[in-house]
């Protein structure tokens, strides 16, 4: 299926059109078919000589209805501009067109209707070089007479073209479902409709709306019930115990987990002047329209504040209007939903340099060079694509700007990775990104704060943990733990090198217990005796941080702790005793007193059924 809008001026003929060729009625209210009128959205469809169908979303000329028009243009991929032979071009003409170019509609037709009441060949130059004028740029031409039928056929082939070349919807990309209608249907319960523009709707999927999660109760496409409904579509929801006043035009149904609700973005403006724009205007994406504050920050770039959250991710295109002028101010290009604060001096002045050089496409290094670190489910909510895993430390070492340099040069030193070697970035702690310059700086920069620290808290055995990462500026402690490497080690939740004056007989015994052992299997009693590992030997190892000590004859290696955390934070919580010994494929004499530690050390909570959970 493919859905089209249609666009013109009103009275132009676009309902009659829509009727002409589908055979259906789209003006769905009473009052609209008594005043001739198209007053809120309407819906038809038919099918090409091609056999392809295609869907129309009708949409209203009249200029007080501006906001259901383009409430119904917004998720559809191409247009039919509508001029009457007999009026030409009209002030409605103009603004759908400038809603169309805001939006970045790069498909479309011209239709000259009303041909058997003037020649169609004025209007039609004129219409075709305004058009020209906007990205649609040279568009097929067609006339017609929706009453006599005449240019009916050229129609149909000339959208069969159309659609032709429309390129082909991703199938896999998460849904967004912007809802243009929500009504109640008696024995079913709430259905709303939308445009689907990408991704694939299932009879039980489990989708987003608002802060709640909703269930598809049924689909249903052209009329008739569907099981499942790839892009692109018209489609019918019906959702499941979802009352019908908690929906309303411009929500949208979302797949769980992929978009980030944001109420502050930054914009490219495409259009008027960023510094000409009034404080306050309307922002129109999809089928919603949201009252918006707006803050120029540069020549063509802009910062909103939305009035409700909306759904939104790098590169979403949408459109400013001004309500009170009835002025289509430009379509802006989403830049960064999630931008950082501007209260220092100078700060936006030095945001707007960084917005120059973003143009709208969603990448993995141009984000990692300006946040340095961030989770990889904000960066899907984003849009951002990742890349498959590979080990962080397989990439080709970079040259780390100076600690203290500033973040502008930390960003030309990433931006600098080659892209084959950016492609193999991959979570350094959990699902941590990090800007790999940034990244390195930071190994360089922990063995200087544990010294510094040590000298300055001499009597301490080691500097906590939480303490380094504050030092450090990080927010998680997983990220501190996968920066310390030999010679600093972390035990009882301390960083600090290991122990100088360890014997070379006793690290020599320590490896060969240790030979051929899983992470969490600990010696025997009987090696340990056989390699001369008494309790004096187990005590100094576990003193000079060769071992962690469970219990008088169970030592595991130093970094066991922290690889028990990352092995157990994959399992659901909270987990058993039998969970956690079968996760570390270990022995319950290993398991008990290892979970102990873990509960002593607040990596683990015990709960009162003896279950455990990380904290």
């Amino acid at each position: 299926m493919h859905v089209l809008a249609t666009a013109g001026h009103v009275d132009h003929g676009k309902s009659t059109l829509v009727r002409a060729l589908t055979g259906m009625e789209p003006d769905r209210w009473a009052e609209e078919r008594r005043r001739g009128m198209t007053i809120d959205l309407g819906f038809a469809w038919t099918e090409l000589p091609s056999g392809e169908t295609v869907a129309f979303v009708d949409v209203p000329g009249h200029e007080r209805f501006v906001p259901n028009m383009l409430a119904g243009i917004g998720p559809v991929p191409a247009a039919l501009i509508v001029v009457a032979a007999d009026e030409g071009w009209k002030p409605q003409s103009a603004e759908h067109l400038a809603a169309l170019a805001a939006l970045d509609v790069r498909h479309g037709l011209l239709v000259v209707t009303r041909s058997d009441l003037a020649d169609p060949a004025p209007a039609t130059a004129q219409a075709l070089a305004e058009i020209a004028r906007t990205p649609l740029g040279p568009v097929p031409a067609v006339s017609v007479s929706g009453v006599t039928g005449a240019g009916l056929d050229d129609l149909r082939a000339a959208l069969d073209s159309l659609v032709a070349a429309l390129p082909a919807a991703s199938l896999t990309e998460p849904v967004r479902l912007w809802i243009d209608r929500a009504f109640t249907v008696k024995g079913a319960g709430t259905v709303v409709t939308g445009t689907l523009g990408a991704g694939t709707l299932h009879v039980g999927d489990e989708l987003a709306l608002g802060d709640t999660l909703v269930r598809v109760r049924g689909l249903q496409t052209l009329g008739h019930p569907a099981d499942t409904v790839p892009a692109v579509a018209r489609v019918a929801v019906n959702l499941r115990g979802t009352p019908r006043d908690d929906v309303s035009r411009g929500d949208a149904l979302l797949t769980p987990g992929r978009f980030r609700p944001t109420d502050l973005i930054d914009v490219r403006v495409h259009g008027d002047p960023a510094a000409d724009l009034p404080a306050t205007m309307t922002l129109h994406v999809g089928a919603a329209a949201v009252p918006v504050r707006v803050r120029p920050l540069g020549p063509d770039t802009a910062r909103l504040r939305l009035a409700h959250p909306l759904p939104l991710r790098i590169g979403d295109r949408a459109l400013l209007r001004d309500p009170g002028r009835h002025h289509v101010a430009g379509g802006v290009t989403v830049l960064d939903v999630l931008p950082p604060g501007l209260q220092r001096r100078g700060a936006a002045a030095a945001r707007a340099q960084v917005l120059a050089t973003m143009d709208g496409h969603p990448d993995l290094t141009s984000e990692l060079s300006r946040r340095h670190l961030i989770r990889a489910s904000a960066l899907s909510e984003m849009g951002v694509p990742l890349p498959p895993p590979t080990p962080v430390d397989s990439l080709p070492a970079a040259q780390a700007p100076p600690v203290d340099s500033p973040p502008a040069a930390q960003a030309a030193s990433t931006n600098s990775l080659p892209a084959a070697e950016a492609a193999l970035i991959t979570p350094v702690a959990g699902d941590w990104y990090v800007d790999p310059p940034y990244w390195s700086s930071l190994r360089e920069r922990l063995p200087i704060e544990v010294t510094t620290y040590l000298k300055e808290h001499p009597l301490e055995p080691g500097m906590p943990l939480d303490a380094l990462r504050h030092r450090l500026g990080l927010p998680d402690r997983a990220l501190v733990s996968a920066l310390i490497h030999p010679p600093l080690t972390m035990r009882n939740g301390r960083v600090a090198a290991v122990v100088a004056g360890a014997p070379d007989e006793l690290v020599t015994q320590i490896k060969k217990a240790f030979d051929g052992l899983g992470p969490f299997t600990a010696p025997e009693a009987n090696t340990l005796t056989a390699l001369g590992l008494g309790p004096r030997q187990l005590a100094a190892a576990a003193r000079t941080g060769l071992v962690i000590q469970l219990a008088p004859q169970v030592i595991l290696h130093a970094d066991a702790v922290d690889e028990a955390a990352r092995t157990l934070a994959t399992l659901p919580q909270p987990f058993t005793l039998s969970e956690a010994r079968q996760s570390l494929t270990t022995s319950r004499r290993v398991a008990v007193p290892l979970l102990e530690l873990l509960d002593r050390r607040a990596v683990t909570e015990r709960l009162p059924d003896d279950r455990r959970r990380l904290r």
